[in-house]
């Protein structure tokens, strides 16, 4: 809501959302899925700096998108299914969420910097501010939230 008086805009508080901006997309393992999903959180990332006013700074933007390509790759390479990618976020944080359909819970190996592959959930946790990952009934969810950078 936006009170008006003698030709000025004053924002009564009422004009900002309330709900945090959310957006899922489906896929279903096709070549070049990895990039749609990238696509994907692009667009999300730009609506949320429109709508929310969100301030997020290159680095941020690049660690929401190298997320989203971890987990969409684990979900893509793991599970034997279509899976969804789901991202919410607010003026303060943002969520990257997978869910696919197997029910094996990924694991976190121990640092070694010789060891080929299976580096995706720890370059996720350094990431990251939380990451949470739990049985659904149609497999396992995996989401990763970062928080942004205030003002």
């Amino acid at each position: 809501m936006t009170d008006h008086l003698d030709g000025a805009v004053i924002p009564t508080g009422f004009d900002v959302p309330v709900e945090p901006l959310r957006r899922a997309a489906h896929f279903t393992g096709e070549p070049g899925c990895i990039a749609e999903a990238r696509a994907f959180a692009s667009l999300f990332l730009e609506q949320l700096r429109t709508d929310w006013c969100a301030t997020i700074d290159e680095r941020t933007d690049g660690a929401v998108l190298l997320v989203v390509s971890e987990l969409v790759t684990n979900a893509d390479r793991h599970s034997n299914g279509p899976y969804i990618l789901e991202l919410e976020g607010t003026d303060a944080s943002v969520a990257v969420t997978v869910y696919d359909s197997s029910v094996t819970l990924p694991r976190v190996f121990p640092r070694d910097p010789e060891r080929v592959g299976r580096h995706g959930l720890e370059i996720v946790r350094a990431l990251v501010d939380n990451v949470t990952v739990e049985r659904v009934p149609v497999g396992k969810c995996v989401r990763a939230e970062l928080k942004l950078a205030s003002g």
